[in-house]
């Protein structure tokens, strides 16, 4: 092993595949997930990982009394500390299994929550998490807020000074919710403003979202020329970035890059991130990116749409579906996602490493962008002399004439625009 400043944690990942759940996903494809979820975090170490048949579930352990035995020798002989489990987990189940095999566990939930509280980097991202975190832990008082002492980022699932009583638990719990609340008072106004200023942007805006490790960082980062951090790992960013980009036709736009998708995503983050995907619900194109590579590709397509649901974008909203990665595909797989993109006219290949298929995304995207318009009459008075400014900018003024009290002009505008507009 490489020398590191600090041990690791070995854990283990363990994926129940529950043969009564008919929507279950393929067991072997969403065990690699659960490993590569505990791999995006820099302490852990993956010793082992199976699939563990489940004829159903046992209310008080999860697993029968054979199979936590067998896997209490085998925890035992890798010298596990740490094991996760790729599925929900009740409160119960997790206390007596932790006490059956001595470590500590986490449950998918808990997993997903560790990797955004270590790379959450704003100080809102940072209030979120530690909000769901909270919503998650409220029944799970065991190894009690040691992030509360943390020297690193994290919640302290995974690692920290170990095990605190449950009263002082409940204090800190208490003691945080306090904290979050007053501070989360700060932070809606801030994004009051934020919404605000994102309003006055005269330019279209064109959301990036996708499976995470679709590859939306690295597509970002080819159009707009930005830094954003893209490695293959998942939840790799976090923070969503705003660039504004010149297209080959001279037309400019704002590109979005958000954070990634997953499925069974907490329902807590799906809430406490609405506010930050907020610039999905605003946009007036979102390009859904997919790794057309993968053997699941279908499946996190599917996810997508389903959490795109359920923060409220309309399902007419404009979408049209980038396929990355085509550089890992040969032969007729690479032939019939080609061929079946050069017919449809909403569907784009492309390599974000590359660089192939860019030219024909961009030079798409002006026109994807072309909303049905309407004229319309509006009178602004001289002091409004902002909204006539973003009119302006906007390009969408047809005629103007000044008067006694300020301007009548004539607008071509897109029902977007419109409501942009109305928000000044």
């Amino acid at each position: 092993m490489l020398e590191h400043d600090r041990p690791f944690t070995r854990a283990w990942v363990l994926h129940p595949d529950l043969k009564s759940d008919q929507s279950r996903r393929a067991a072997e494809p969403a065990l690699a997930e659960g490993v590569a979820l505990a791999d995006a975090l820099p302490d852990l170490e993956v010793v082992g990982a199976n699939v563990v048949r489940l004829p159903k579930i046992h209310p008080g352990k999860l697993f029968g009394k054979g199979k936590i035995a067998e896997l209490k020798d085998v925890f035992h002989d890798a010298e596990v500390d740490l094991v996760l489990i790729d599925g929900p987990v009740t409160p119960v189940q997790q206390r007596n299994l932790e006490k059956e095999w001595s470590v500590k566990l986490l449950d998918r939930t808990g997993l997903i929550l560790e990797i955004f509280s270590d790379r959450a980097r704003t100080s809102e991202g940072v209030l979120q998490v530690e909000m769901a975190a909270l919503s998650y832990q409220r029944t799970r008082l065991v190894r009690a807020w040691t992030h509360l002492e943390r020297q690193r980022g994290g919640l302290g699932f995974v690692g920290g000074p170990g095990e605190t009583q449950i009263e002082a638990d409940r204090r800190a719990i208490d003691d945080q919710l306090n904290r979050l609340r007053k501070q989360l008072a700060k932070v809606v106004k801030t994004r009051e403003l934020h919404r605000a200023s994102r309003a006055k942007v005269p330019f279209p805006i064109v959301a990036l979202v996708g499976y995470t490790n679709a590859g939306k960082s690295t597509l970002f980062n080819r159009l707009t020329g930005a830094d954003v951090f893209a490695k293959d790992m998942l939840f790799a960013t976090l923070d969503p970035t705003m660039r504004k980009i010149v297209l080959p036709t001279g037309d400019e736009i704002i590109m979005s890059d958000t954070v990634g998708f997953i499925s069974d995503l907490p329902t807590e983050l799906v809430a406490a991130f609405r506010a930050t995907l907020e610039e999905v619900l605003d946009a007036d194109l979102i390009v859904h990116v997919r790794d057309i590579s993968h053997e699941q590709t279908e499946e996190q397509a599917q996810d997508v749409h389903a959490i795109l649901q359920s923060l409220g974008v309309a399902e007419e909203a404009p979408i049209i579906e980038v396929w990355n990665k085509i550089d890992l595909l040969e032969g007729d797989d690479r032939d019939a996602v080609l061929t079946q993109a050069a017919r449809m006219d909403n569907l784009f290949a492309v390599s974000a490493i590359t660089g192939e298929g860019m030219d024909t995304l961009l030079a798409a995207i002006p026109d994807k962008l072309k909303d049905p318009r309407s004229e319309e009459k509006l009178t602004l008075t001289f002091a409004e002399g902002r909204k006539r400014a973003w009119l302006f900018d906007a390009g969408i003024v047809t005629d103007e004439v000044q008067t006694e009290t300020g301007y009548a002009l004539t607008v071509y505008w897109t029902q977007l625009q419109k409501e942009r507009f109305a928000r000044l």
